[in-house]
């Protein structure tokens, strides 16, 4: 499960680096910055869930 979070967290910063790179396509590193912090949030929530005493 972390193996593909982080995937996906790498995904995300290239997109922003992307968006920021080329001034037309802000949106975009608008959207992975949204992205990365939600696939963030969602994976620590995810690892507290399975933690036995939370």
């Amino acid at each position: 499960m972390w193996t593909v979070l982080l995937i996906l967290l790498v995904a995300w910063v290239v997109l922003s680096i992307v968006g920021f790179a080329f001034e037309g396509l802000l949106w975009l590193a608008i959207i992975g910055i949204v992205l990365f912090v939600g696939t963030l949030i969602f994976g620590i929530l995810r690892q507290r869930a399975k933690r036995p005493g939370a």
